[in-house]
């Protein structure tokens, strides 16, 4: 008979989020991911302390796959900061559109934890803003933008963007013509953030 292998914190998220695509946000209970290990509850609470932890724990990693693919976007400087704040916020949109596509019970589990305030939502909120700020900041360093303040330039250019990122906007992802939406507004943000040539 071969060898178990030992339960860990990994072992038990992949089947939580196995678990949260068949049946959604309300059955993964901890008591749901122990019977689909074949192990006791007590043995998933000694690394998750409740369903909340594990539901963050799950959803953050889960997060975590398109957070990785924008930082490579947001750290490339061989692209100039305006092509690659346009590939950037595509690249939100795209990542939103296809977790709401592929994964609709994980989405909804996010949509749960933002609705409580969790860290998990505003830690994601908050990395994507070090990524956009970490743009605006090379477009004011090679003298392309205009602003002197990077922080809270990428925060005006989120919140002109909400309606491509934002969970109360989420049945307008998937809508014709979306994508020229956002292209549209990019032109706008990015006309309004070039700095003036010399004269």
């Amino acid at each position: 008979m071969p060898a178990r292998t030992p339960l860990d914190a990994d072992i038990i998220l992949a089947a939580t989020e196995e678990i949260l695509r068949r049946h959604g946000p309300d059955k993964a209970t901890v008591v749901d991911v122990a019977r689909a290990l074949g192990v006791s509850h007590a043995a998933v609470y000694k690394h998750f302390a409740s369903k909340q932890a594990l539901r963050e724990a799950v959803t953050r990693r889960w997060l975590d796959r398109t957070r990785d693919t924008l930082a490579v976007i947001a750290a490339d400087r061989a692209v100039p900061p305006a092509q690659r704040l346009r590939a950037w916020l595509h690249a939100v949109l795209a990542g939103k559109q296809a977790k709401i596509r592929e994964a609709p019970e994980l989405f909804a589990a996010y949509g749960i934890l933002a609705a409580a305030h969790s860290t998990v939502a505003t830690d994601h909120v908050a990395d994507l803003l070090g990524q956009l700020t970490a743009i605006i900041a090379d477009g004011a360093a090679d003298g392309g933008f205009r602003t002197g303040d990077a922080e809270a330039t990428a925060r005006a250019v989120f919140h002109a963007t909400v309606r491509f990122h934002h969970l109360a906007h989420a049945g307008e992802w998937q809508n014709p013509g979306i994508d020229t939406d956002l292209d549209d507004v990019c032109s706008l943000l990015l006309e309004g953030l070039q700095a003036p040539a010399s004269p």
